[in-house]
């Protein structure tokens, strides 16, 4: 009967592997707050994959190693997950502070002054022609793009 499957089958393999989805969720401090980074349908797919007699002796895969999620998620990608929850609320602080401080520094006068003066030297110089000029010189040479080319003419464009 589908009872005696389900009891004998499936909740043999289901329970413990919810057990371990309680305790993760526990320790990602789930039920703290409303939003989380932790997807319990992926722990529960990852452990139970793993967890699987067929794989005994085989090493531990992680889920997105896993063939059918590969698979399924070729053809459905997922969208990323938001930083603010990749995020741990002292990497978040300092992020926004540093923020906070930058917008401060560029407000003072003297700043703003000098990325004036910046800006109208580039303009009247032509940065940007020279660069690109020096770019189709080099790729009109058949010469690779090397990263200290690269460094160089960031350095010229956003210095002169």
């Amino acid at each position: 009967s589908p009872r005696e499957y389900l009891e004998f089958y499936i909740f043999p393999v289901l329970l413990p592997g919810l057990a371990a989805l309680l305790h993760e969720a526990e320790k990602e401090k789930c039920f703290e707050g409303k939003r989380t980074k932790f997807i319990p349908s992926d722990f529960l797919t990852e452990w139970l994959y793993n967890k699987n007699p067929k794989r005994k002796d085989e090493s531990f895969t992680e889920l997105f190693s896993i063939p059918f999620v590969k698979d399924w998620l070729k053809d459905r990608p997922r969208p990323p997950i938001p930083l603010s929850l990749l995020l741990s609320e002292e990497e978040a602080s300092i992020l926004i502070q540093s923020f906070w401080r930058g917008y401060r520094v560029r407000c003072d006068s003297e700043i703003q002054e000098l990325r004036q003066w910046q800006k109208k030297l580039r303009e009247e110089r032509h940065i940007t022609e020279v660069v690109k000029k020096f770019w189709t010189k080099q790729e009109a040479k058949g010469k690779r793009i090397k990263l200290w080319g690269f460094l160089v003419g960031w350095f010229v464009f956003t210095l002169c």
